[in-house]
């Protein structure tokens, strides 16, 4: 059950947003046991965003939660391969992204509780 959250000050047009889709279903699998079949997405673009007081830079806050949790090497290659999509489809430099990892077992769906 993983799902990544972003929101950035950069325009993401329908192109963009698919291009990041496809990267991050791909992406996702870096964590063991997380695969594109369960993941899902939200992405809005155009926020207002300072970082340093500043909003004259693409800036990002990526959060990805996931059901259960995962080791600090899986979400360090996370980080790494994250700060490469950002950085090729929106033009996010690495020192202007926060990427914010949560794990729960505590997650509902179809009716239920996992």
């Amino acid at each position: 059950m993983p799902f990544i959250s972003t929101e950035t000050n950069v325009s993401v047009p329908k192109e963009k947003e698919i291009q990041l889709k496809e990267r991050l279903g791909q992406a996702i699998a870096i964590i063991p046991g997380k695969s594109e079949s369960w993941l899902m997405l939200a992405i809005e673009g155009d926020v207002p965003m300072y970082f340093r007081g500043d909003d004259s830079a693409p800036t990002a806050f990526i959060e990805v939660k996931i059901f259960g949790s995962a080791s600090p090497d899986a979400y360090s290659r996370m980080t790494k391969e994250l700060t490469a999509i950002y950085g090729d489809i929106l033009g996010v430099a690495p020192d202007h992204m926060y990427i914010r990892y949560f794990g729960s077992d505590d997650w509902g769906w179809n009716g239920s509780n996992f």
